[in-house]
């Protein structure tokens, strides 16, 4: 059950001793209290907002149940703060030029747009510096895959977009527009895309599910000429890649000579199979429900077989906790509850554990803190987590800075190895390998790195002159 985060607001009787009495009926039910507001106050009352974290509802019942008992409490009111924080959305469109009087408005709009769409016709890439397409990213989802919740359709995954949205302004500052699309088969949803392009200067594609999801982001990827990045994908194996990198210093272990397995061959696991091949990691094992994805046995589909092709050498069969046996880096984005802490005993000395699957991770990590070396997953409440948000907003921005006509695998590369940086080797412990997203260094050295690779790859059309401005290509 997910933890609920509620708003109470009690009239209590403002005598000594009863907001002490709620406090107390609050910790027997195990709720942890926040932030405490007065709203109002008279010589016989006082009316507070108690910001309550409870378990479940059923907790929540029985303590509103328990505090209507109490004479000198009254529930006046209760309201989760989850859905008051999205209350009419989360994100919104402003003006960014004034619109006072009649000049004003010929400015912006007719006669003088006019001349700005001439412009624009004549030389296609005016839109860059004369609209919105510079700054600005489509996230496009048709709801198959949200977050770990499944197929729940374009309307449900329209509050994770818009909070996707908000990061990407306040990470980066970049604008982004929630694209939800009510067509389900890969083609339209490239026709789809395709047509909306032109306003955008980058698309993000987000919770569609596999394998469609790698159809759909390669085709886009041949035929627009502004990057397409499944964050799914990319944005979660740049971030393992760079825990990884940490990790390995910690335990004193080469990238070249781990054994590593990974547990999810969907759209996360085979992401980060590639990214970790190209950072030189030889020996790799990926699972799937069957098992060890093997080559003299090829599953049906082309990223199955990519994996079977090109991992696995020994051939190796078995399912994960077998094939676990020996090795150094475990890599999980797959579901809860697939390995024990046994089944990490019998991994080499100082195991390096990612159980990436949320809410609940492949193994619970209170049981593995004493015999792994580090231990990483996709919780804030744990250290170490591997969240997309130290990716995207930098991929992105350093994307739109050059212009970039796509991201490809070198970008991705220089993003892990940024990203990794930010932790100095005084600062890097086994439960700091990686930074927090609220530390200001990451979207810009993130950026930096994206940037400085397009150029290097011939993606780029603008790169940094000598005085830190533009200059085309």
């Amino acid at each position: 059950m997910p933890v609920m985060n509620m708003v109470m607001r009690l009239k209590l009787s403002n005598r000594p001793g009863t907001l002490a009495k709620v406090l107390t009926l609050i910790g027997r039910e195990g709720g942890s209290l926040g932030a405490i507001d007065q709203i109002s106050a008279s010589h016989t009352h006082i009316v507070r907002d108690l910001m309550i974290r409870l378990r479940d509802r059923e907790h929540l019942e029985h303590l509103v149940r328990t505090m209507e008992n109490v004479p000198e409490v009254q529930v006046i009111r209760i309201a989760d703060r989850v859905f008051m924080n999205h209350l009419g959305g989360k994100i919104a469109i402003s003006p960014k030029r004034p619109l006072l009087n009649w000049q004003d408005l010929s400015l912006v709009y007719t006669p003088g747009v006019g001349g700005i769409s001439e412009a624009i016709a004549g030389d296609p890439l005016m839109a860059y510096k004369l609209t919105m397409k510079g700054n600005s990213v489509a996230i496009v989802t048709d709801g198959s895959a949200v977050l770990g919740l499944g197929n729940l359709g374009p309307y449900s995954a329209l509050p994770v977009m818009e909070g996707k949205s908000v990061l990407f302004k306040k990470f980066a500052g970049i604008d982004a527009i929630p694209i939800c699309l009510d067509v389900y088969e890969p083609a339209k949803i490239i026709d789809a895309v395709a047509a909306c392009a032109p306003a955008f200067g980058g698309i993000n594609l987000e919770d569609i599910s596999a394998p469609k999801c790698f159809e759909i982001e390669e085709t886009l990827a041949q035929i627009l000429d502004i990057p397409v990045f499944h964050d799914d994908q990319h944005g979660t194996a740049i971030v393992t890649l760079a825990g990884l990198i940490n990790a390995l210093k910690v335990v004193g272990k080469d990238m070249a000579g781990i054994k590593l397995v990974v547990s999810g061959a969907g759209a996360a696991g085979v992401a980060i199979t590639k990214i970790l091949k190209d950072a030189g990691v030889r020996s790799i094992i990926v699972c799937d429900r069957k098992g060890a994805i093997a080559r003299d046995s090829l599953p049906g589909t082309p990223s199955k077989q990519w994996l079977a092709e090109n991992t696995n050498e020994p051939c190796v069969h078995g399912k994960v906790n077998q094939v676990i046996s020996g090795a150094d880096v475990f890599i999980g984005v797959s579901g809860p509850g697939l390995l024990s802490r046994e089944d990490i005993l019998k991994m080499s000395e100082k195991p390096v554990v990612f159980a990436l699957a949320n809410p609940e991770p492949e193994v619970e990590p209170e049981k593995i803190f004493d015999v792994a070396g580090v231990v990483a997953t996709g919780r804030s409440d744990y250290p170490n987590q591997i969240n997309n948000a130290l990716a995207f907003p930098g991929v992105f921005r350093g994307a739109l800075d050059c212009h970039a006509r796509t991201i490809n695998a070198k970008m991705c590369l220089a993003a892990a190895y940024a990203l990794a940086g930010i932790i100095s080797r005084e600062h890097l412990t086994a439960e700091h390998i990686i930074p927090s997203v609220f530390n200001e260094n990451v979207a810009p050295a993130v950026a930096k790195a994206v940037r400085e690779a397009a150029g290097e790859t011939g993606v780029a059309r603008e790169f940094p002159n000598s005085n830190n401005g533009l200059y085309s290509s």
